[in-house]
């Protein structure tokens, strides 16, 4: 790590703090040359590979738009897309992996936007799960009615997105 002010090709770690949202580390270093202080923050990379082979950096806001369409005339707030944008990043991040296919974000949205409002659940899950006609909204309807009867010291059965990578 180059000094910014003096440019001497290394330094010392004085702090590291995991960042508020867990996505990176903030390391304060010195300068053994100049003494002087400075701040980095250490982030990994998260790839998403679309359809086309194309690779682009992980965006929350596309995300966040993504779901924005199937919320709109919902109770649903910008801070809550948010939330849900973190909690996706943070899904796909746990499973250890650089590279993630856009349909596997789109299957980790299911859970966290499920929770937040079945309707746009619904609306966004028709497109990801690949509803072809009426009867596969009756089968994910009657599917979230029973989860809905369970007794509550039964868990629902959630189905959590596959990571399979090259």
């Amino acid at each position: 790590m180059y000094c910014p002010f003096c440019r001497h090709d290394s330094s010392r770690v004085v702090d590291s703090r995991t960042l508020e949202d867990g996505s990176g580390i903030r390391r304060r270093r010195q300068c053994p040359v100049c003494s002087k202080r400075f701040t980095t923050v250490e982030t990994t990379s998260l790839t998403v590979v679309k359809r086309s082979g194309a690779a682009e950096p992980f965006d929350r806001s596309k995300v966040i738009n993504g779901v924005r369409k199937a919320c709109q005339g919902r109770p649903v707030s910008a801070d809550d897309l948010a939330v849900l944008a973190q909690e996706v990043e943070e899904v796909i991040r746990a499973s250890g992996n650089a590279e993630v296919d856009a349909n596997d974000v789109g299957l980790a949205i299911l859970g966290p936007l499920r929770t937040l409002d079945v309707v746009a659940y619904m609306r966004f899950a028709s497109v990801y799960r690949g509803f072809e006609n009426l009867d596969d909204f009756e089968k994910a309807i009657d599917e979230l009615r029973r989860e809905e009867q369970e007794p509550a010291g039964q868990a629902a059965t959630v189905v959590q997105p596959r990571f399979g990578f090259r």
